[in-house]
C-alpha cells in the first residue's frame, strides 16, 4: 500500500525531475524485495508450520527467533564490511546502500514477531503497527519532499537538515526511520519470548524452509528483477528512464496485489490451523472460487477505469507511455493470487520442495523471455514474460496439487469467470479503451453473470 501511494509523490516532476530518477529508485526497491527473501530464508513459513504441529510451541518461538536473530546480525555486519564492493557490483551509490542495509537489518528482526501475532489470531495489534509504519513513511516523505525545502528557508532550525538534490535519501531515509519505530513497537515480544535453541527442531525447520527459500527467491526474480534486467540489457541513455514509466504503470496493477495479499495474509493461517480437521479440501475449494469472483471483479474494473486513475495515481505525463502494461500485469497479478491459493497442497503435506521447482521454472521463464526480448521490446517483454510465469506456475501447482492433494475446485465456474473477465478487459482497454459505455456495460454484465451464479451465497452474506 505504501509504494502505491507514494506514486502520486515520486512521479511528480516538483520532486524527482524526471522518470530516470524514478528508475533509480525502483531499482533499489528492486534489490530489497531480493534480500528481504534472503534474509526471511523461509523461515516465516517454517514458524506457521510448525507453531501449529508442536506441542511445545516455546521452542518453535525461541528457535526461529534467535534463528533470525543471528542470521541478521550476521548480514548487516558482513554487509557493513564489504559495501564499497557491494556498490561496484550493482552500481549502486554506496550512501544508499548503507540506508539499504539499516533497513533490511530492521526489517529482518521483525520477520518473527509479526508471525507470532499472526498465528495467535492478534490481526488489530498487526494491523494497527503495519498501518502505523506505512502513516510514518508516508508522513516523513511528505515532509521531506515536499515540505522541508520551503521550511529551510523559513526557519533556520529546518535549514541545518535540508540538503539539494538529496530526494532519494530523503526516500530511504524515510524508510528507515519507519522500519525502526516498528521495530520499537515489537520489542515486547523479544522480552518475554524464552531464549530456548532447539537444535534438533532447527534443523527440520530449515530442511522445511529452505525449498520456500528458494521458491522465494525464484518469485522475487518474477517480481522484480525485470527491472535489473531493463537497466542491464538497455542501452544507458533510455535505460533509466524506460525503468521509470515501467515501474509507475506497474503499480495500476497493485490494487490487485493488495487484494491477493491482504486474502493470503488471512487465509494461510487458515489454511494450516484447519489441515487437521476433516475434509477441509471443500473449503479450500471455496476460497479459491471466491478469490477468483472478487479478483475478476477487479481485474475488469481496474482496466475500464485506468485512465481515470492514471493522472491520480501518476502524476507526470512522461511516464503515461507505458500505461500499454497495465492489463497484462493485472491478469499476471490475479494469476500469481491463484497461485498462492492453489500452493496449500504442498504447504500441507510438506511437499515444499514442489513450491521450489515451481517458482525456479517460472523464474527460467521470466529471465529467458527477458533476457530474450528486453532488447527488442523493452518493458512489454518484461510485462509478458511476468504473466507467462506466473500463468506457468498457477498451471503446474494445479497439476501436481491433483495428485499429492486432491482438491474439488469448480473447475467450469473458476475457468468462467477468469476467461470472461479477461476477455472483457483486452476488449475494453485496446480497442474500446476510454469508451464508458463499452466498459460499464462490459462490467455489467461480469456482475450480472456473477450474481445468477451466486446469488445464494450472496444472500447469506448480506443476511449477516
Amino acid at each position: 500500500m505504501l509504494s502505491f501511494l507514494l506514486v502520486p509523490l515520486y512521479t511528480s516532476p516538483k520532486v524527482l525531475s524526471s522518470p530516470a530518477e524514478y528508475g533509480k529508485v525502483s531499482i533499489i526497491f528492486s534489490y530489497f524485495v531480493l534480500f528481504n527473501v534472503i534474509l526471511a530464508y523461509g523461515m516465516e513459513t517454517a514458524f506457521f508450520r510448525f507453531f501449529n504441529k508442536e506441542n511445545n510451541k516455546e521452542a518453535v518461538v525461541g528457535t526461529s527467533t534467535i534463528s533470525l536473530i543471528v542470521s541478521s546480525l550476521g548480514f548487516f555486519i558482513l554487509a557493513i564490511l564489504l559495501q564499497e564492493q557491494i556498490s561496484n557490483l550493482i552500481n549502486i551509490e554506496v550512501k544508499y546502500i548503507k540506508l539499504v542495509i539499516w533497513i533490511l537489518l530492521l526489517d529482518a528482526l521483525v520477520i518473527i514477531p509479526f508471525a507470532w501475532l499472526r498465528a495467535n489470531q492478534r490481526p488489530m495489534r498487526y494491523a494497527f503497527i503495519k498501518i502505523l509504519n506505512v502513516v510514518i513513511n508516508l508522513g516523513l516523505n511528505l515532509f521531506f519532499l515536499l515540505a522541508l525545502k520551503n521550511l529551510a528557508v523559513k526557519h533556520s532550525l529546518f535549514e541545518s537538515i535540508y540538503m539539494p538534490n538529496f530526494e532519494i535519501s530523503y526516500i530511504f531515509i524515510a524508510n528507515l526511520v519507519a522500519s525502526a519505530v516498528t521495530l520499537a513497537l515489537m520489542l515486547g515480544f523479544y522480552i518475554k519470548i524464552k531464549y530456548k535453541f532447539n537444535k534438533a527442531l532447527w534443523k527440520q525447520m530449515i530442511k522445511y524452509a529452505f525449498p520456500v527459500l528458494i521458491a522465494g527467491i525464484a518469485f522475487s526474480i518474477n517480481e522484480t528483477f525485470d527491472r535489473i534486467l531493463l537497466d542491464y540489457l538497455l542501452p544507458p541513455d533510455i535505460a533509466e528512464t524506460h525503468i521509470g514509466m515501467y515501474s509507475a504503470c506497474y503499480k495500476l496493477a497493485l490494487f490487485m496485489t493488495l487484494f491477493a495479499t491482504a486474502y493470503r495474509l488471512g487465509i494461510e493461517p487458515f489454511f494450516f490451523s484447519h489441515a487437521n480437521e476433516e475434509n477441509p479440501q471443500k473449503n479450500y475449494a471455496r476460497i479459491l472460487e471466491f478469490f477468483v469472483a472478487l479478483g475478476s471483479v477487479i481485474l475488469l474494473s481496474v482496466v475500464v477505469f485506468a485512465d481515470i486513475l492514471k493522472p491520480i495515481i501518476i502524476t507526470g505525463e512522461e511516464y503515461w507511455e507505458a500505461m500499454w502494461v497495465v492489463p497484462i500485469i493485472l491478469i499476471a497479478n490475479l494469476c500469481l493470487g491463484i497461485y498462492h491459493n492453489l500452493s496449500v497442497w504442498y504447504k500441507i503435506t510438506d511437499r515444499t520442495k514442489f513450491g521450489a521447482y515451481i517458482s525456479v521454472f517460472g523464474a527460467i521463464v521470466t529471465l529467458a523471455i527477458n533476457f530474450v526480448f528486453i532488447k527488442t521490446f523493452s518493458y512489454k517483454a518484461s510485462a509478458f514474460a511476468t504473466l507467462a510465469a506466473y500463468g506457468v506456475m498457477m498451471l503446474l501447482s494445479y497439476y501436481f496439487g491433483r495428485k499429492y492433494y486432491p482438491i474439488p475446485y469448480n473447475l467450469k465456474k473458476i475457468m468462467l469467470y477468469l476467461g470472461i473477465s479477461i476477455v472483457f478487459s483486452i476488449i475494453s482497454f485496446y480497442y474500446f479503451r476510454e469508451n464508458y459505455y463499452v466498459g460499464i456495460t462490459l462490467l455489467a454484465i461480469l456482475f450480472g453473470l456473477m450474481w445468477t451464479q451466486e446469488k445464494t451465497q450472496i444472500k447469506k452474506i448480506l443476511k449477516r
